[in-house]
This record gives structure tokens, sequence and C-alpha cells, in this order.
């Protein structure tokens, strides 16, 4: 299996039935999104605990091959091709966020040593009331932390591309999944921005341990949440437009470095929204930025620093060869 030569991989936004995307051949994962987190029977199935705004396709990954998967306790995986997603959703009644991430961390990273595909690439981190906590307690700090600790007792030497954003879903539910390789990615980091890991001690005990992009295996990029930060710091406080047209100035600055085209229908953005009145704002400057072809969707998501309200993660794959 260590061989297995990598097949495409793709991402795509759909509105059939989630059980017929289920049964098409090469569905590696499927995500659904609401914060009533309804579960799957189908390890590939998961509900993400993020409210949307506006009407809301389903987030369907597809691989060109064969796809197993199963469950190991709390952990799901699918793998097909060379690539493999995993998730797990972790409960704090038993402890709070740092004691939820190292439990969720730590699952996903061991069972990621024992994996064909064992090169981490991407990584989602969904966790309620993120700001919550006043200086080093807030909650997304907090959250930092732990992740970092995991990461160093596992051995990971290069940070992955990731997301970390705040649901209004079930109280002390963390929801972490990824995507995985049998061969590498390339890390890209925004000449705009400062590298998150390097950020100054202002903004917590341990910086965010994640890189700006990162360029996939057989090509495309995958893009982390990236929002109205230039150097380290934020934006446009109180102007939800300008802080659009701040995050795609950054969007169109990895897609620059990473010698991409702009992005187009092969494109498809996640953007979420902090405050819901602003999604007709949000979607207008985006109108003026992107191609109509681009798929996005809306979600309402709370973001790592206060005075952000809006953040853009997704993909720019090529042509299919």
């Amino acid at each position: 299996m260590i061989g297995v030569a990598l097949g495409s991989f793709r991402v795509a936004y759909h509105d059939a039935p989630a059980q017929a995307l289920l049964d098409q051949p090469g569905t590696l994962a499927l995500f659904s999104f609401s914060p009533a987190m309804a579960h799957a029977t189908d390890p590939r199935h998961l509900h993400v605990a993020q409210a949307a705004l506006g009407s809301m396709p389903l987030e369907c990954w597809s691989v060109a091959g064969q796809v197993s998967h199963g469950r190991e306790g709390d952990l799901r995986w699918s793998r097909g091709a060379g690539w493999q997603f995993m998730a797990i959703e972790a409960d704090e009644s038993a402890g709070d966020i740092e004691s939820a991430c190292e439990h969720a961390y730590d699952r996903l990273l061991a069972h990621l040593s024992a994996s064909p595909e064992r090169h981490l690439l991407r990584v989602w981190n969904y966790l309620d009331n993120i700001n919550a906590g006043e200086g080093d307690a807030e909650r997304y700090r907090r959250f930092c932390s732990a992740r970092a600790r995991s990461m160093a007792a596992h051995g990971l030497v290069r940070f992955p591309a990731a997301t970390a954003i705040g649901h209004r879903g079930p109280r002390g539910r963390l929801q972490v999944y990824a995507l995985s390789a049998t061969s590498d990615g390339h890390a890209l980091e925004n000449p705009r921005q400062v590298s998150a890991w390097e950020y100054p001690r202002q903004y917590g005990p341990t910086a965010p341990s994640f890189a700006r992009a990162m360029l996939l295996p057989q090509g495309g990029l995958a893009i982390s949440g990236t929002a109205a930060v230039i150097g380290h710091a934020s934006h446009h406080v109180g102007d939800v437009t300008a802080q659009v047209d701040e995050a795609v100035a950054n969007l169109q600055a990895l897609l620059e470095r990473a010698a991409l085209p702009v992005f187009d229908a092969l494109s498809p953005l996640k953007v979420y929204v902090r405050h819901p009145d602003d999604a007709d704002a949000v979607s207008a400057a985006l109108a003026g930025h992107l191609d109509a072809s681009v798929p996005r969707i809306l979600l309402q998501g709370d973001i790592c620093r206060t005075e952000l309200l809006v953040e853009i993660d997704g993909w720019r794959f090529g042509s299919p060869g």
C-alpha cells in the first residue's frame, strides 16, 4: 500500500441527495452543514456544526479510485487512490478545550503515523465559543497551545494548512477533520503576512501552528483560513466590505506565490461570516472580485480574533489532465 500512486483528488459542491453522492464511486468524504449536529452512519459523511447562510449544497471530496472506510473508536476514516480523510469529535465534558484538543490530535496523529497516507496536508478545527475568555485564557489561545503540544509530541516537522473557526452548535464539542496522502505536499507562506508560527507574544503564549496554504501532491492548492491580516495585524476593524477586499487580496497573493491562475469553476471556497446580517454585504463584495463561476458557500462562523468579521478558505485545482 505504501507504493500506491496518487490518483486525482477533487472537491466540489453538489445539490444531490447525500446518499446518492455516497453511492458514487470514488467518494472519499461528504460534508453537510448544520448546528443541529446530526449523526450519519457512513463514516465518510460528517455533519459540520456550522449554520448555512442561504442555500447550502453538500461538499464532496472525490478520488480516482476505490474507497474503503471505517471507524477506530471515536475516529473515522476513509482512504483511496493514495488519499485519506480522517475526522474526530471530542467532548469537553470530561475536561476543557485543551484536553479535548489534545485527545483529538493525539488520536488523529497516532492514526496518521500508522497509515500509508502519513503526510498531513490540511486540517479543519471547529470549536464553540472560540473568543470566550480574557487574554491568555481565551479559548482559541488555549486551543493553539494544546494543538502545538500534541504536534510536538508526535514529532510533526511541518505544519499543515488549517482553519480554526468558532461554531454555535453543541457546547463543548470540538470537531477536527483532515486530509492526508501517501506523498507530501509543499507548504506555502503569504508574502503579505507574517507566518502564523512567528506571531509575536501579543497573540498568545503559543503561536498558531499552520501554514498559509499547501501545494498538494499531483497539483492543486489547499488554502488555509484567510482574513484581513497584513503582517500580523488585523485591518479594517468594523468594515466588513473592506475586510473581504483584504482577504481576497491575501488569497490572490497565495495564488501568485503558487504560480496558479485566478479562481474559477474549479476553485470551491468557503466563506465564514461572523454576523449573519453581513451575509449580503459579503456576497456583494465577493461578486466584485470573483468570477460568477467560482463556487462558494457562506457559513455563520466566529473568527479567531474578535475584530475579524469574515474569513475565507478553499481550493484551487487545475483542469483535469
